[in-house]
């Protein structure tokens, strides 16, 4: 199963108030195992980074100033998400920004139906306690030393690592084929081990008592 971990950045909280996104950051998972396949870009939101937002990602105005706006990137982040679900935690936030920016150029919108929510999950699997990407990275004993500002691809590769802890399934899952008491070489060949216990003679045995006293030293406590 392939699935998209998704997180943005933006010129500010609200997009009634005309912000607008910087960054998109997106990685793919295979049976939550990462894979190669990444999409990232920033963005020129065609107006001014709102000092708080700054404070949290440190994209300044000049820095976007060249970057590509979002219409140019469209087609491109629609054909990399396609279908997939996606891995987002507060998605109210992204899913309202990326609508938003879908909705400028008349695109669909994508449907909360294809969203995975881990701060949902994280407030029904930990309610009361503190459930920031930071917190759950604490929780689950995640290096997140790298996140000195908030920035997508460092926060999905978090995010990936958080999402596997929180659904449970502490250890990527490996599509190997398993049969009982057999393993397949590399030739599909099967080896059967044997199971039996097989007992030592008396012979055995007293050779093996000759050996203990002639080879071992004698402890005294």
């Amino acid at each position: 199963m392939r699935e998209i971990v998704l997180d943005t950045e933006t010129t500010g909280l609200s997009v009634e108030s005309g912000h607008r996104i910087v960054e998109i950051g997106c990685i793919e998972l295979e049976d939550q195992i990462l894979t190669s396949n990444r999409f990232h870009c920033y963005l020129n939101p065609q107006r001014k980074v709102s000092e708080e937002a700054f404070k949290v990602h440190g994209y300044s105005d000049e820095f976007l100033s060249d970057k590509k706006k979002f219409h140019e990137i469209a087609e491109d982040f629609i054909e990399f998400i396609g279908d997939k679900k996606l891995i987002i935690h507060n998605a109210q936030f992204d899913l309202s920004h990326l609508n938003n920016e879908l909705k400028i150029l008349g695109k669909k919108p994508i449907l909360k139906d294809q969203v995975i929510d881990t701060l949902d999950i994280a407030r029904e699997k930990f309610p009361g306690s503190q459930i920031s990407l930071d917190a759950l990275c604490k929780k689950f004993r995640i290096d997140n030393s790298k996140r000195k500002l908030h920035t997508a691809l460092i926060d999905c590769e978090l995010l990936s690592k958080v999402y596997v802890n929180l659904i449970d399934q502490k250890e990527p899952k490996l599509n190997f084929l398993e049969e009982k008491g057999e393993i397949k070489n590399n030739e599909n060949s099967k080896i059967n081990f044997c199971k039996d216990i097989i007992q030592p003679t008396a012979s055995e045995l007293k050779e093996h008592q000759i050996f203990l006293k002639k080879s071992l030293k004698k402890n005294y406590f």
